[in-house]
């Protein structure tokens, strides 16, 4: 039987220690994200970080979280940078907290000038 007809196929086995070095490699480049919310345009801001964006910006959304952005209706996803560790992600946070009010409208408005919701470009 000729084998000019059929597609391509890999015969060779991958160890099974093949999976986990996989895995611990997937797991090591896990993302982790700083993120901004914002009540309404040039409103109250909320700076955040988490390694499931969409889950925690729905978590914001229906107050399923007691604490500030329940409180002060902070549910307008503005702002969001992704990194590939988490104590870079920590230690971003921490700096944009630090940050001037003017710097963290000044850097939203850079990014998205109409404030607009980015959750739903997330879905």
């Amino acid at each position: 039987m000729g084998s000019r007809n059929r597609p391509y196929t890999f015969s060779k086995v991958i160890p099974a220690k093949a999976g986990i070095h996989f895995f611990l490699s997937v797991r090591l480049m896990k993302q982790y994200y700083v993120y901004i919310l914002a009540s309404q345009r040039r409103g109250t801001l909320y700076i955040g970080v988490t390694s499931e964006l969409v889950k925690r910006v729905y978590e914001h959304k229906n107050d399923m979280v007691g604490g500030f952005t329940k409180q002060y209706q902070v549910h307008n996803l503005v702002y969001y940078e992704a990194t590939n560790g988490v104590t870079s992600a920590l230690t971003r946070e921490k700096q944009l907290k630090k940050w001037k009010r003017a710097w963290k409208i000044e850097l939203i408005e850079n990014n998205n000038s109409n404030w607009m919701d980015l959750y739903p470009d997330l879905l």
